[in-house]
């Protein structure tokens, strides 16, 4: 199956469902440029949509059952109440599930659907295949159902159904990415109010590529430890420092702040804070118009505060980093999460297949499962594709 062609996704539902779906809607995935671990802050995020997304192929029911099908899980088709709560669901489903259910949480009153996935984004990289999953039903729900929620609300709806359906304690910046991305921009994304500005992103007219590394080593957001303990030592920082969250908190006198916090919190807060800084600096550079290869050193700064303060990075993500920058690159961080995913590097066009050998004789001297890569570019948010 070509898995960019609606037409064959439509005809596989077809042949599961025994009728013809509604529409296929479309949601991508991310990677975020600069800006990790700060949107449960309230502070600032710096993502693209990517090409690669979610389809999904649906139909309305007349009953309130939920059927739902992945051509990533087999295609076996599962089957759920519509008026299933947190905690009934297992797996990948939970987040086609959990959408509706935060719908009907809100008020709204859709009924059943039967709902077929295929996505290229791969799972697991870091990359947001969850959210896209996500928002594609979102959107798909609200068209069907004429909710007319903005693509912000549609937005909240996803990451509620994440956050208390699924329980990933994620913040806000993945959906919004899926659902705002526009086509040559990133998204500068202000989380405290959800305010954001569209920041264009020129690489190939400087003659740079955006390579994502995917290091093959697998995370889980929901998996209850190293996520939602990093995310209670950020909390505690707040808290020690008075103040609600660590947007609210500059980098004038940030030491002198920090010696007074216990050991194991002090550097979560310091890279939170530095790291709205870069986001900050990064946005600025790309703004006023110069050379984008200024921003290189500002990834290297915010992948050495993921490694030392936040803690997240993993052998496999180092070398990425380590061996694209030894190859020329401009510069280099681990992206998404963390404990596993991808990397991003930040290189001049025609030295991609350099970057990539060295990453790859990198990977393999260390014993390493050898990575992928694909190049990110930035590309339109959630849409109907089937016309």
């Amino acid at each position: 199956m070509n898995r960019q062609d609606p037409a064959a996704l439509a005809a596989l539902f077809a042949e599961g469902v025994g009728r013809s779906p509604e529409g296929i809607w479309l949601a991508p995935g991310r990677v975020n440029v600069i800006g990790e671990h700060t949107d449960y802050s309230d502070g600032f995020v710096l993502p693209m949509a990517l090409p690669q997304a979610c389809r999904v192929a649906v139909a309305r029911r007349a009953d309130a059952v939920v059927r739902v099908a992945s051509r990533q899980a087999g295609d076996e088709w599962l089957e759920f109440p519509l008026n299933t709560g947190p905690g009934d669901v297992e797996g990948w489903a939970g987040y086609v599930v959990g959408v509706l259910w935060a719908l009907r949480s809100g008020g709204h009153e859709p009924t059943g659907l039967d709902l077929l996935l295929d996505s290229d984004v791969p799972l697991g990289a870091g990359l947001s295949s969850s959210a896209a999953v996500g928002c594609a039903v979102a959107l798909a729900a609200n068209d069907l159902f004429g909710l007319d929620l903005t693509r912000l609300e549609l937005a909240a709806v996803a990451r509620l159904s994440e956050n208390e359906f699924v329980g990933a304690p994620t913040g806000a910046m993945d959906q919004a990415i899926s659902l705002l991305g526009e086509r040559d921009h990133l998204l500068f994304l202000d989380t405290r109010d959800m305010t954001y500005r569209q920041v264009p992103c020129a690489l190939a007219d400087a003659g740079l590529t955006l390579l994502v590394i995917d290091s093959r080593t697998r995370h889980e957001l929901n998996d209850g430890g190293g996520y939602a303990g990093i995310r209670r030592a950020v909390e505690a920082g707040a808290a020690a420092l008075g103040v609600p969250v660590l947007r609210d908190v500059g980098t004038d006198g940030l030491a002198q702040r920090l010696a007074g916090l216990a050991p194991d919190v002090a550097p979560k807060v310091r890279h939170v804070v530095t790291e709205n800084a870069r986001v900050l600096e990064v946005v600025d550079l790309l703004e006023d118009g110069g050379d984008p290869r200024r921003i290189g050193p500002v990834l290297l700064a915010g992948h050495a505060s993921l490694r030392d303060d936040f803690g997240i990075s993993t052998p496999e993500l180092d070398t990425a980093v380590e061996a694209s920058m030894a190859a020329g690159a401009v510069g280099a961080r681990m992206t998404g999460g963390g404990f596993g995913g991808s990397a991003v590097a930040l290189v001049d066009t025609d030295a991609v297949p350099t970057v990539r050998r060295a990453v790859q004789t990198a990977y393999a001297k260390q014993g390493f499962e050898r990575p992928e890569f694909l190049t990110a570019v930035p590309s339109a948010g959630a849409h109907r594709s089937d016309g």
